[in-house]
C-alpha cells in the first residue's frame, strides 16, 4: 500500500480536494503526506525593476508557504504525519517530479483544471506532465 503521499497544491479550491481525499487516505491507510508548493519566479526577473522582481517572487512564495501551512494544519487535526516543502520552479511538473522522488512517494494526489483549447496550449497542463513524466502512479481530482 502507499506509505507516503505528495500533494501538490497551487491554493485553488480544486487543489483542495485532492488535499481533503489524500488527508483522508493518509488517516485511513497510516500514511504520510508531503505537501508542496511550487513558487514561480518572477517571469521578467533580470529585466524589470528588481524591486519590483523581488516583490513579486516575496509575494509568490508568502503565496505558497500559506498553501502547504493549510496542508500541515489540516494534517495536524487530523492526526495524519506531514511535511510540506515549497520550491522556486519555472516548472511546476518538474518540481513535483523531482519532490516525489527526494521524499520517496509512493503516489501523488494533484488536481487538474481541465483546461482546453488556447489556455492549454499557452498554459500547459502541468497534471499532464506530471503524467507522462513521472513513473509513480498520479491519482486526479477534477
Amino acid at each position: 500500500m502507499f506509505r507516503t503521499i505528495l500533494v501538490p497544491t497551487d491554493g485553488s479550491t480544486l487543489s483542495d480536494k485532492a488535499i481533503t481525499a489524500a488527508l483522508e487516505f493518509a488517516k485511513f491507510t497510516g500514511a504520510k503526506v508531503v505537501g508542496l508548493s511550487v513558487a514561480q519566479p518572477d517571469l521578467y526577473g533580470p529585466l524589470s525593476e528588481s524591486a519590483v522582481a523581488t516583490a513579486n517572487e516575496q509575494k509568490s512564495y508568502a503565496m505558497a508557504q500559506s498553501n502547504v501551512d493549510k496542508i500541515a494544519g489540516i494534517a495536524s487535526s487530523l492526526g495524519v504525519p506531514c511535511q510540506t516543502t515549497v520550491m522556486k520552479s519555472f516548472s511546476p511538473a518538474e518540481e513535483i517530479i523531482n519532490t516525489a522522488k527526494r521524499f520517496n512517494c509512493d503516489v501523488i494526489f494533484m488536481a487538474s483544471h481541465g483546461r482546453t483549447g488556447l489556455s492549454k496550449l499557452m498554459i500547459g497542463s502541468e497534471t499532464q506532465k506530471v503524467l507522462t513524466g513521472s513513473t509513480l502512479p498520479v491519482m486526479v481530482f477534477r
